[in-house]
């Protein structure tokens, strides 16, 4: 992330990203349930446009904000000391009222009422397992994108996200800002907002569990013939 920007430029580059993401997620989702009655082939369509945006997004708000549009991404980072904890609650909130704006304008666009509860059951272990998993993925593959191919992460995440929606049972929220904002749309990609808090619990967990790996697989290589014999020792 580029220390060039100051924070109110970061955050509404957050805000912005989160708003876009959000707004292809319950937009295409809307779009493909209205076009087919073929589940599959709606998911499809949601999953095409969410992989796509994501690629478009990271490009273009990464060198601004770090481009993580995602509270756990950005709580990572945080822990990683490469976000400052000032910065964190605001990335959040930035996140999540982008999130929310993101479902509202979603909904102004296909003349729905602007917010909604929805009534989309996503919850027990298979579910909650899923996000653990999906969010785990999703910040392993960010953490180890950074470390071997940075000019790469935006495709990385992108295809992550793309393939995860099909092999997760949840379809791959991995965000909580995603989540409440998704709680608030009664359409094909919503949650009930009752719902919300072991999707959130799961994402966390993943995301910590990505970070505890990473931060030993991903450590500095050296080279085993420099190593003295203390170090080489069992």
């Amino acid at each position: 992330m580029s220390a060039v920007f100051p924070l109110s430029r970061r955050l509404v580059a957050e805000a912005l990203g989160t708003l876009l993401l959000v707004a292809t997620v319950v937009g295409s989702g809307i779009m493909a349930d209205k076009l087919t009655d073929d589940t599959a082939l709606a998911l499809l369509g949601n999953t095409l446009a969410t992989g796509a945006m994501l690629v478009v997004l990271i490009t273009i708000l990464g060198p601004i904000s770090g481009a993580h549009f995602n509270p756990v991404v950005s709580m990572v980072f945080a822990l990683r000391r490469e976000l400052s904890g000032s910065s964190l609650p605001a990335y959040i909130a930035a996140q999540i009222v982008g999130g929310i704006a993101g479902t509202v304008l979603a909904h102004g666009m296909f003349a729905l009422p602007l917010l909604q509860a929805s009534e989309t059951v996503r919850t027990g272990g298979a579910q909650w397992l899923a996000e653990v998993t999906a969010t785990f993925g999703l910040v392993f593959v960010i953490l180890s994108g950074i470390r071997f191919r940075a000019d790469a992460v935006a495709w990385l995440v992108g295809l992550y996200i793309t393939a995860a929606y099909w092999f997760t049972a949840s379809t791959s929220f991995a965000n909580p800002a995603v989540a409440i904002a998704r709680s608030l749309t009664n359409t094909f990609s919503g949650i009930r907002p009752i719902d919300l808090p072991g999707f959130v619990v799961a994402e966390i967990s993943g995301a910590l569990l990505a970070l505890m790996l990473a931060g030993w697989l991903l450590i500095d290589a050296r080279n085993p013939e420099t190593l003295t014999k203390t170090e080489t020792a069992p």
